[in-house]
């Protein structure tokens, strides 16, 4: 029996905790090392780079082999285990002036948070596969989950440091409990396929035409994530101006003010993912895939038009901004339809937990890739340059979109 919507809600706040946590991690792992930094251990920038790549790393390599497993055992179990994992991991840095021990921890937890992410994906397939409707509104609150993480998880982190210091580990390691209890009391205890069902579900997930024709799509897409959701932007509207950009510098004075953008900017996207939630279920697929990268364009030539409008009226100004968030909107939906395609086209084959194993490797490498270009990109045009990465990246998801052969795109499904 497929369980309830309000007990499939549960799972998904438990993931959107998890992410909160993951997020918050990363921020105190920053603040701690500045802390032994000025009291006089020797800490570098290096350090704190590595240890951030070595977490995100771990969760990218572990993501299809922990995918497979999914299909192999109880997705219970493995979220389960992976959240209390995470919490070991992290209230081990908490604990530890080790460089090796403060490795360890990142490891872990990379590799614990992996082992929730596709089990949940695969989780939420199996049990929406006889409603259209369903489907599209569990996808869609996934995608607010993730999103919960970058709003929320520096706000947590700066305030359990601001308050309790170094214990602020212990705040995020029971966080990661609480997640662990969720997700053992919200999901049903019963089995993957097996192991020989898993290795069947991996040799045709790969093969599968589907997830071939949506990765290199899904890549360029989570590229452009990288590009802005990296440390780049931060740093290029944190930092004093080094251009006539409007956008450039902007938060120099006062930095705190960047993360009342991020929150902005979530309530925004999420408010967009939340009406495609409902509307998902009435149109193709790949025409929403289509449009909201189309959307993407119209938002670059917003976000150009506001890093240029210094010396505009105050009105001209709110008025960009407002139509650039309408589009903003639009644009949301490209995540929880790239979802909704691989449940599609797995319909009820094994090889679930796998697809959705490669679906979150291509979303921690595009994020990565974009970091990367991000920087390049940032030096050398400051915000127009990570419009202009966007741009081309966007042009290129859309080309290989429309490239698809039609018989290869899922077929609309009709609410139920």
């Amino acid at each position: 029996m497929a369980p309830s919507p309000a007990r499939l809600n549960l799972p998904i706040a438990a993931h959107a905790l998890a992410r909160i946590a993951s997020g918050a991690s990363a921020v105190l792992v920053a603040l701690d090392l500045a802390h032994l930094s000025n009291r006089g251990l020797e800490v570098g920038v290096g350090l704190v780079g590595i240890l951030a790549a070595s977490s995100y790393g771990a969760e990218l390599l572990a993501s299809v082999p922990l995918g497979v497993m999914s299909d192999a055992v109880s997705a219970r179990a493995l979220m389960s285990v992976g959240a209390l994992a995470a919490a070991v991991a992290t209230q081990l840095f908490g604990l530890s002036i080790s460089v090796a021990l403060f490795m360890a921890s990142r490891l872990l937890e990379g590799i614990a948070v992996a082992a929730i992410t596709p089990p949940m994906l695969r989780y939420l397939a199996q049990s929406t596969m006889t409603n259209a409707g369903r489907r599209a509104r569990a996808l869609s609150f996934f995608e607010l989950s993730l999103l919960a993480g970058l709003a929320l998880g520096g706000l947590v982190a700066t305030q359990l440091w601001a308050a309790i210091q170094v214990r602020a580990f212990s705040g995020v390691a029971l966080l990661y409990v609480l997640c662990a209890a969720l997700l053992f009391f919200s999901t049903d205890s019963r089995r993957g396929e097996g192991r020989t069902a898993a290795r069947a579900g991996l040799k045709r997930a790969f093969k599968d035409p589907f997830v071939r024709h949506l990765a290199p799509v899904w890549l360029c897409v989570n590229a452009v994530v990288g590009l802005w959701l990296g440390p780049t932007l931060t740093f290029l509207l944190t930092q004093k101006p080094a251009s006539t950009q409007y956008l450039d510098g902007i938060f120099a004075s006062k930095p705190t003010d960047m993360g009342w953008l991020l929150l902005g900017y979530t309530a925004v996207f999420g408010a967009g993912v939340s009406i495609w939630s409902v509307l998902l279920p009435k149109f193709d697929t790949a025409k929403v895939l289509r449009v909201s990268l189309i959307a993407m364009f119209a938002v670059c030539v917003g976000l150009y038009a506001l890093n240029h409008s210094r010396g505009l009226q105050p009105l001209i100004r709110w008025t960009i901004e407002v139509i650039t968030g309408l589009l903003i909107m639009i644009e949301s939906g490209f995540g929880p339809a790239a979802l909704i395609w691989l449940a599609q086209a797995l319909g009820r084959h094994e090889g679930k937990g796998t697809a959705m194993g490669i679906y979150s490797m291509l979303l921690s490498l595009g994020a990565l890739g974009g970091s990367l270009l991000a920087g390049l990109v940032g030096a050398l045009w400051r915000i127009d340059g990570l419009l202009l990465g966007t741009v081309l990246l966007a042009a290129l998801a859309l080309f290989l979109l429309i490239r698809i052969p039609a018989p290869w795109i899922p077929a609309k499904q009709e609410a139920s």
